[in-house]
């Protein structure tokens, strides 16, 4: 037996009644081939490949038929279910991206105090912001990793529309393609994660904590088995998907005085970088009792209390009161009103567009 036998590929197991027919069916309707077939008097097995699949066609009595995840496009067909003799179900789909959910806006108020963590990949807990989705049109998390040391990740890119990540406390060490060496995230940092680059987080200090928003809210995550980083490459300008990496380092970092007076902005520069896409700031209450008036953004709205407290007011309805960790969505175009009680209180604006 050689080595490029079919013996030695990996086989799915598809139970069938009448072996012929089933045969005959993956021939035609898939354009699978027949590589083995036995015993030659009275066939029980049969090995078929074909598409990067290899079927091993075992005739039973007791079927407990498989389902089969196949590109629609390799075989020139619309999505749809095929059913084999035997029952095994062929589900050709597509493996484009999916399409930008359509937004379904509401005013979601996420208290600190009331939200669970539950875990998620790589040692890391979840805190969801985003419970809606806003339609699935974007997902915001807090997260964080209690024990620190080395992260288990792995080279891999998002095939997203926009995402950033914030960090809240804690740091975390982390590389980008095309960026240089690994660097570190601290308190007050953010990056902005254009589509496709490839990253890699390497460690992260004990009690992490970060925001991280992306859009859309359910996206793929691609492994590169075949990608190291740091690369030797460095393309500080290059576009990913028509946007630039962001590294904003907090220290370095000007706050500047912002209208209405008695606040100050530390922008992080995302307007620029994603086409007046996405707009990332931290505002600061320069003394208690500032008050910010704004229209929230049409498409999507967030503010994220960093420390201190305030009161939040949406279209002139009953006041929310805004502690440390608290998290306010804001359906589009409606009048919004904070006010800060206590001076130094910051809080996360992020908009779409910018």
């Amino acid at each position: 037996m050689t080595a490029t036998s079919p013996f030695n590929i990996v086989q799915t197991l598809v139970p069938c009644q009448n072996l012929n027919r089933t045969i005959a069916w993956f021939q035609k309707t898939l354009g699978l081939r027949l590589e083995i077939i036995f015993p030659a008097d009275d066939p029980t097995t049969a090995v078929m490949s074909g598409h990067g699949l290899t079927l091993r066609l075992e005739r039973s009595d007791e079927l407990t038929a498989p389902t089969i995840r196949l590109d629609a496009a390799k075989f020139g067909l619309k999505p749809t279910t095929l059913k084999a003799p035997g029952g095994t179900q062929v589900v050709l789909a597509t493996n484009a991206p999916a399409e930008l959910p359509m937004i379904r806006q509401s005013l979601v108020v996420r208290p600190s105090a009331s939200s669970q963590w539950i875990a998620g990949r790589a040692g890391m807990q979840y805190r969801d912001l985003e419970p809606g989705r806003q339609g699935g049109r974007f997902i915001a998390s807090h997260i964080r990793i209690p024990e620190g040391g080395p992260v288990p990740d792995y080279v891999h890119y998002h095939q997203v529309r926009f995402q950033m990540i914030y960090c809240h406390r804690g740091w975390v060490k982390v590389v980008y393609e095309d960026q240089g060496p690994p660097f570190v995230m601290r308190p007050g940092d953010c990056v902005l994660q254009p589509p496709e680059i490839r990253h890699r987080v390497i460690e992260a200090s004990d009690g992490l904590e970060v925001i991280e928003i992306s859009c859309p809210a359910e996206h793929p995550t691609l492994v590169e088995h075949s990608f190291d980083l740091p690369n030797s490459q460095i393309d500080e300008n290059r576009l990913f998907g028509g946007q630039q990496f962001i590294s904003h380092q907090a220290d370095a970092a000007t706050w500047h005085p912002a209208c209405p007076r008695g606040f100050l902005v530390r922008d992080m520069g995302f307007a620029a970088a994603t086409d007046c896409l996405a707009s990332a700031r931290v505002i600061r209450a320069a003394r208690a009792g500032f008050r910010y008036t704004t229209t929230s953004s049409d498409e999507y709205h967030m503010f994220y209390v960093l420390a201190g407290t305030a009161i939040i007011v949406v279209d002139e309805t009953m006041p929310h009161a805004l502690f440390a960790n608290d998290a306010v969505t804001l359906p589009g175009k409606v009048k919004v009103t904070l006010t800060a009680n206590v001076a130094k209180t910051e809080i996360l604006e992020v908009t779409l567009p910018a």
